[in-house]
Parts: structure tokens; C-alpha cells; sequence
């Protein structure tokens, strides 16, 4: 009987901390969702079909619900009270409004990320820029803008600095929709490779004056091409 008692303890003790499984499947849902969104399938101001989509993923509407919550929080969905969600309609003002202030963020991570990066984190950050170039060359774009996320989250976490991680966090969401938007254009694409191939050498340099104008510039050319992109897309809905 001790014995057992002793075991169950030790059962509750290793689960304890562990999420709850509704957790790791609304973050699930909320990640198909943003491809959905990103690659167009879900198209911007139309209605959120939950009862599609539950089928679709073979769940029910809680965990869709709650994914809905965390797109919403990212600027992705807009909630319509009582009325369900639709997909938010991305605009050049609001890309406008958005990358300054991204820009400064990152400009920020790189120059302290210089100050601080051991060789180990940046061996971690060159592994993941050869993975990335390599999705680059199959034209895999899913898996580049995976790797391509957490390059950047890695330069900013190499800080140490929480109150600026907390705030590049809160714009992540909506940041990491224009940056998709950026590279349906295959040769703004290829210049984001060279740019990121640039940004790797200022870090292993640790020059962190070059890294911070390296990261400003490439988020900035990002805000160009995604105003190329907003636009088109409005010409075609208007028919022009």
C-alpha cells in the first residue's frame, strides 16, 4: 500500500507541471488556422465556417474557439460578437503603422544580441540559416518561414532582455502574416536569403551597429514588398 502511494506520488509530481492537453490542441488548431490564413485559403473578410472547420480537424468548437481567441489577439481574426469571426483584411496602413515599430524592436535585439551572443547560440542560429537556405532552394516556402521565425526569435531571446522580448512578443502575431506576405514574391525571396546571409556575418562579427541597420533595412524592404502584394490584391478585388 505504501509502495503505491509512494508511485501515485511520483505519477502526480511528473504530470504536474505538463500542459493540459486542451492547451496543446488549440495551439495546434490556432497554427493550421494561420496557414490557412497565410496561404490564402481563408480569404480576408470572409466568415469563419466553424462547423467546416470542426470537421475539417475532427473537433469540437471549444479548442476552435479558443484558437479563434489567440488569432484575434494576433491581429489575424476579428471577433463579431455573437456573430462568430472573420478573417481580418490586412492594409497598407496598417503594415505602415506596424513595421517602424518592428524595425526598432529588432534593430534593438541585434545590437544588444551582439554584446551578449556565446558561439554556441550563434553555431545554433548558422545551423538554422543553412536549414532555411536549403527550403530556399526546393522552394519550400512553409518550412523556410518556420526557420525564418526562429532566426529572429533566437537573435532576440540571445539577449537576455525580457521587457523587450515582452513587447516584440505582443506584435509577433501580426508580424509574422506581412512577413509571408513578403516572399510570394520570389525575387524579393532571393534578396531576403542575401539579406539574411548578411545578417549572419554581422553576428558572427558580433558588429552590433551593422547587425541593428541590417535588420532595420531587411524589415524595411519587407514593408515594401508587402505593399506590392496589399495592393495587387486590392486591384484584383476591384477589378482593375
Amino acid at each position: 500500500m505504501v509502495a503505491a502511494i509512494i508511485e501515485y506520488n511520483k505519477d502526480i509530481n511528473s504530470t504536474k507541471d505538463k500542459p493540459i492537453r486542451r492547451l496543446l490542441l488549440h495551439e495546434e488548431i490556432a497554427q493550421r488556422l494561420r496557414w490557412l490564413i497565410f496561404s490564402g485559403e481563408l480569404i480576408p473578410e470572409a466568415r469563419v465556417q466553424e462547423k467546416d472547420l470542426c470537421d475539417r480537424f475532427n473537433i469540437s468548437r471549444t479548442p476552435l474557439r479558443e484558437a479563434l481567441k489567440v488569432l484575434a489577439s494576433e491581429g489575424l481574426i476579428t471577433l463579431l460578437p455573437n456573430r462568430g469571426a472573420r478573417v481580418t483584411r490586412l492594409t497598407s496602413e496598417d503594415a505602415e503603422e506596424l513595421f517602424p515599430v518592428m524595425g526598432a524592436l529588432e534593430a534593438l535585439s541585434g545590437e544588444l544580441a551582439c554584446a551578449s551572443i556565446t558561439d554556441s547560440q550563434i553555431a545554433e542560429i548558422k545551423a538554422m540559416h543553412y536549414q532555411m537556405a536549403l527550403h530556399h532552394t526546393r522552394y519550400e516556402r512553409q518550412e523556410y518561414f518556420s526557420i525564418n521565425q526562429k532566426i529572429h526569435r533566437k537573435i532576440l531571446e540571445t539577449t537576455g532582455n525580457t521587457i523587450l522580448a515582452s513587447v516584440y512578443n505582443s506584435l509577433a502575431g501580426r508580424i509574422r502574416r506581412v512577413r509571408y506576405l513578403a516572399n510570394i514574391d520570389r525575387a524579393r525571396w532571393d534578396q531576403a536569403m542575401v539579406e539574411h546571409a548578411q545578417i549572419l556575418a554581422a553576428l558572427e562579427a558580433r558588429d552590433g551597429v551593422k547587425l541593428a541597420g541590417l535588420l532595420k533595412s531587411h524589415l524595411m524592404r519587407t514593408l515594401a514588398a508587402v505593399k506590392a502584394t496589399i495592393e495587387v490584391g486590392s486591384s484584383e478585388k476591384n477589378g482593375f
